[in-house]
């Protein structure tokens, strides 16, 4: 059964008839006013609610973590778990095509209504393990943003992590790229006081997940060890600031961040935090040494197929 909303369809074939997980009435909040309001009304309405879920769903500043990545109007893009679309309408702007997978039909309802005039926007409603055996067509691009640390939800074996990845390459051109935005199991900000981001315990990812099964986030060498297991050495690694939720700057190894640069701190705002130390002083220390990029508090990879 296929959806119009706009320019937009929205495939529901494969939706299982239950959304597993959202953040509560505050979807259908935004739902209803995405629904009536132009984008030009956004800041209003975050400003109003003064809600985490309001902010982190309707920010235009999360378009940012995919400014730096070399998408044409030539490329066909499919975004896994596309979300309420914080991302969705930038890639139509910059390709050809944009494919969207996402479980939950609420955010899927969401994010078509905010782009309904996207004439070359497509959802797909249902687990990508599912919805990925069907896919007619290979990618130029593909995103997993805030996606690859659930992978055990939606990938079922021993290694899902690894398998995740795989399966994602087996639908990429043979020039094609595949995204990965997460955080940093090592993130500075982990050590400053901030509690893990998807399990709102402190220093859970630090500990290594002792305590939580189904949600894992890694440190760059763990990133890598993951990639060298699929076959795939040809990756670029950037470093969002404060963290890909709301980059305001985006580093890269060939430029990496001065003194005084770290100020930005203490925008974690979707949950209570400890203040341990000052952790632009801490930055300021590291930021003249190789070890910046072991402790950026997210990860944007670029890997090439």
């Amino acid at each position: 059964m296929v959806e119009k909303i706009g320019c937009v369809s929205m495939d529901l074939q494969y939706y299982p008839g239950q959304d597993y997980y959202s953040d509560g009435v505050v979807e259908d909040e935004i739902l209803e006013f995405v629904a009536n309001n132009p984008h030009s009304e956004y800041d209003r309405f975050i400003k109003e609610k003064r809600s985490w879920a309001v902010l982190y769903h309707l920010s235009p500043i999360r378009e940012n973590i995919v400014s730096s990545i070399d998408i044409t109007e030539k490329d066909r893009v499919l975004e896994i778990g596309a979300g309420c679309g914080a991302i969705t309408g930038k890639l139509c702007d910059m390709a050809q095509e944009v494919t969207c997978i996402e479980l939950s039909k609420k955010r899927s309802m969401i994010n078509a209504n905010r782009n309904k005039d996207k004439k070359n926007l497509n959802i797909i409603v249902g687990n990508f393990e599912t919805i990925e055996e069907n896919l007619g067509e290979q990618y130029d691009v593909i995103t997993m943003i805030g996606v690859y640390e659930y992978a055990a939800s939606y990938i079922h074996s021993d290694n899902p992590y690894v398998d995740f990845i795989k399966i994602a390459m087996t639908h990429l051109k043979s020039d094609g790229k595949l995204i990965i935005a997460i955080e940093n199991r090592l993130g500075m900000k982990y050590f400053a006081g901030c509690k893990e981001d998807h399990v709102g315990k402190f220093y859970e990812g630090l500990e290594g997940y002792t305590n939580t099964q189904g949600i894992a986030t890694f440190t760059k060498d763990e990133l890598i060890s993951n990639l060298n297991q699929c076959g795939y050495s040809k990756v670029v690694f950037r470093y969002p600031y404060p963290d890909y939720k709301f980059p305001i700057q985006i580093y890269s190894d060939d430029y990496l961040p001065k003194e005084g640069d770290l100020n930005m701190n203490i925008l974690n705002m979707d949950q209570e935090r400890q203040i341990l130390f000052d952790e632009s002083k801490v930055y300021d220390s590291i930021v003249g040494t190789s070890l910046f990029p072991i402790f950026s508090n997210s990860y944007l990879l670029e890997v090439i197929k």
